[in-house]
């Protein structure tokens, strides 16, 4: 089993979650963070001032998955999130241990 995790761009949400809706993906989390990453952060405007935002809004979206739907989870993420600019984000991919569901006891591939 794989770990899926995402940082995309925020108004991108809405593009990768159809994507995985039509692939079959049926769960997924999303996270509001910050970070930077090559682009170091932007300007922006605000009342005539300029002012440098560190520190980039960006989503995390995590999805486990199993090892055979992988390559295709992160086929689907790049298709939808890629504007081809700086900062369109980042995909890790971890094994996972083991996946448990709380309501039924389930294991591994079956709790997914």
């Amino acid at each position: 089993m794989k770990l899926i995790t995402a940082i995309i761009r925020p108004h991108k949400l809405e593009d990768v979650r159809s994507e995985l809706d039509k692939i079959g993906v049926c769960g997924i989390t999303i996270t509001e963070v910050k970070g930077y990453g090559k682009q170091k952060g932007h300007i922006e405007n605000y009342r005539g001032a300029e002012y440098l935002v560190n520190y980039v809004p960006k989503l995390k979206v995590e999805i486990a998955a199993a090892d055979s739907d992988a390559n295709k989870i992160v086929d689907a993420i790049i298709v939808s999130a890629k504007t081809g600019s700086t900062g369109d984000g980042k995909i890790f991919i971890t094994n996972l241990e083991e996946v448990i569901r709380i309501r039924t006891n389930e294991c591994g591939s079956d709790a997914l």
